[in-house]
């Protein structure tokens, strides 16, 4: 199993807990999403069945014997100790539920009620707790009041304040930040080992700290895209030459993704702007941010006219720009 950058701290405090005979039945692991929480419940999971069952090991962090197999039922999805519970795609639909719901919790039961497979150890994922539904919230409370033996939870939160305070109250901490611009290279790089340097680049400030939001615009010429809305923002378009071009690039269905993440990069380029501003100039960049992150959010939704849509963002960002009569009317 590859290191996981930006984590060692977490990683220490768990393997110090499972091996000190300490380990809590809940883990809470709280932090911004798409920094890593996920993968490192899986890997703390895949350790801990995989040491349970052994044979005896000594290696790193969750660093496992190749072939272990422990690991490869896991990655087949057929270890009977191990379930994971998430939003479910909606019937003939590739769009998610919106929450986890109360029969998803009460299935775990079957896992309860039977004798673990290889170790007196069961694991269960819940990716994320935020997406319980108030039932469901209930109805987990009860089996971690009452933990059945054997059993790690492991709840991931992307905003911990909002759940119960009896689940939070029975839970032990992990807090997860964002990585470091030179661990964002890292798993980036190893991720898309094809992506030119200035793709990866773009990718790491779109990310900001988190390898998994950076993931999601991986493909898309990021750095394009937001060498476009720069000149936008630093030259204006007097002529509506850049604002046509934009609308042209990313108005049709075949560039979905892109124009996608045109709606989400053109907000946030208004509010970094934002940050450098002051008096009327601050309050121009606020009011064009609201506005934008609306149409951003609503776009999809609504199937707003896609080329419409662009060239309004895109006029949006050249009223930033400093010059006088940078935006042609």
């Amino acid at each position: 199993m590859s290191r996981m950058l930006g984590q060692d701290a977490q990683i220490a405090a768990f393997r110090e807990a499972a091996l000190s005979d300490r380990l809590h039945h809940a883990w809470l692991l709280a932090g911004p999403e798409g920094v890593g929480k996920a993968g490192f419940a899986m890997a703390a999971a895949t350790w801990l069945l995989a040491s349970s069952a052994g044979p005896e090991f000594d290696l790193p962090g969750f660093d496992l014997p190749f072939g272990h197999r422990i690991a490869n039922f896991i990655e087949q999805g057929s270890h009977p100790d191990l379930r994971v519970l998430m939003r479910l795609p909606r019937d003939k639909s590739d769009d998610l539920a919106r929450s986890i719901s109360i029969d998803q919790v009460r299935g775990l039961q079957s896992l309860f009620n039977t004798t673990p497979g290889f170790s007196p150890r069961r694991v269960v994922i819940i990716d994320a707790i935020d997406d319980l539904e108030r039932p469901a919230a209930n109805a987990l409370l009860k089996n971690l009041e009452e933990p059945p033996a054997g059993t790690t939870f492991f709840l991931i939160s992307h905003a911990p304040g909002r759940l119960l305070p009896t689940i939070r109250s029975r839970c032990r901490l992990l807090r997860f930040g964002g990585l470091s611009p030179r661990e964002m290279t890292r798993v980036l790089q190893d991720k898309l080992p094809d992506e030119p340097s200035d793709e990866i680049e773009a990718l790491v400030r779109v990310g900001e700290g988190a390898p998994g939001r950076a993931l999601r615009f991986a493909g898309l010429e990021i750095a394009a895209l937001d060498a476009a809305i720069d000149r936008l923002v630093e030259q204006g378009d007097p002529t509506n030459a850049l604002r046509s071009s934009l609308a042209k690039q990313l108005g049709t269905k075949a560039v979905q993704a892109r124009y996608e993440a045109f709606l989400e990069r053109a907000p946030a380029r208004i509010a970094a702007e934002a940050k450098r501003r002051s008096g009327a100039a601050l309050a121009t960049a606020i009011d064009l941010w609201a506005e934008a992150r609306k149409i951003g959010e609503s776009a999809v939704h609504l199937s707003l006219d896609q080329p419409t849509t662009v060239f309004e963002l895109a006029t949006m960002l050249a009223r930033l720009a400093p010059a006088t009569g940078s935006v042609k009317a």
